[in-house]
């Protein structure tokens, strides 16, 4: 039986395929440090033993792919592309995007609006043509002052009913000693985002090393429908407990994770996953970046029955969470 997929974790950023890429860096005009094509592709995409932390995956979205995306033009064209090769692909027939409109325009040099309108054009078109359900998510960024923040999630609000449907606050978490302090910034954001009807996500519990204390902060102070990630959460009974009596979903990344050592390797996935499943904590399955992962969702539930981390029945179970979770209204 071929299933219907759902992804929830999905960057713009990291879904375009070098190709498209290719071709919009090169209509606009950008200057690129390669010029072979397939130099291109090994710049922009991502392995284990290339990548050797979230900062190193990190630095190629920043870098190039984000960069590249930056004009109404290519950001509409990014959007339509992903939406169609997902479900060509993957047969994805949900999907939430995310991306942070403020990276694509060029550190205002662009129409805030005009980028938004563009990739809800892309939005549409793809829509149209392939009968997917879609919907926006605006990422906040962590090294962004609270001004910027709050202009984003002003948009979100602005365009709700044209498909934004919720917000996400994203990069790096830094001293677990300051989680508390550095979410306070973003406090009154989330709750200015849920009063106007808007969903919320974090990404948190993400990097090793960090502990579940940011999940635990995000939890306490963002009040978030769904976690990004969220795995170190799998450590502490605390963290799960909370996350459970406040029906929390978590969007886990197999292969993000992987790329990105925020686990050893499958079998540490495998238990994490499971504990999840035993303490009733929901999760989902995503891609986070299909391209830059060199990935798509029908090899995420691969990799994750056919190495036993999941049960059939259990990635079931976990896309019929998928669509509880989503965003997009039924």
């Amino acid at each position: 039986m071929v299933r219907d997929l759902i992804d929830l974790h999905i960057h713009v950023g990291g879904a375009v395929a070098p190709h498209i890429l290719w071709s919009i860096a090169h209509q606009q005009g950008f200057k690129l440090p390669v010029k072979n094509y397939f130099d291109f592709v090994e710049l922009i995409t991502s392995r284990p033993g290339k990548v050797g932390s979230l900062d190193d995956y990190l630095k190629i979205l920043h870098t190039w792919t984000e960069k590249i995306q930056s004009s109404p033009s290519a950001i509409e064209r990014s959007v339509y592309e992903v939406i169609g090769k997902e479900y060509r692909g993957s047969r994805v027939t949900q999907i939430e995007l995310r991306f942070n409109p403020m990276k694509r325009n060029l550190s205002s040099e662009l129409d805030l609006d005009h980028i938004i309108h563009a990739a809800l054009r892309g939005m549409d078109r793809a829509t149209l043509e392939y009968g997917v359900k879609v919907g926006l998510i605006f990422c906040l960024a962590r090294e962004f002052d609270h001004k910027l923040n709050s202009i984003i999630v002003e948009k979100a609000i602005k365009y709700r009913s044209r498909g934004v449907y919720g917000i996400d606050l994203a990069g790096t978490e830094r001293d677990a000693m300051e989680h508390k302090a550095s979410l306070s910034e973003y406090e009154d954001l989330y709750a200015r985002a849920r009063k106007a009807g808007l969903k919320c996500t974090v990404h948190t519990g993400e990097t090793a090393g960090t502990g579940a204390n940011g999940l635990m902060a995000a939890v306490e102070k963002l009040k978030p429908h769904r976690i990004g990630h969220g795995i170190r959460a799998a450590y502490d009974e605390s963290a799960m407990k909370i996350l459970r009596e406040n029906n929390i979903t978590l969007e886990l990344c197999p292969t993000s994770n992987i790329h990105t050592k925020a686990v050893a390797d499958l079998q540490e996935l495998k238990h994490i996953m499971q504990t999840f499943w035993d303490r009733k904590v929901k999760f989902t399955i995503n891609t986070d970046g299909p391209y830059l992962l060199e990935t798509d969702m029908r090899r995420e539930i691969e990799i994750v029955e056919s190495n036993g981390l999941l049960s059939t029945e259990q990635v079931d179970q976990a896309l019929a969470w998928a669509r509880e979770a989503s965003f997009i209204p039924a």
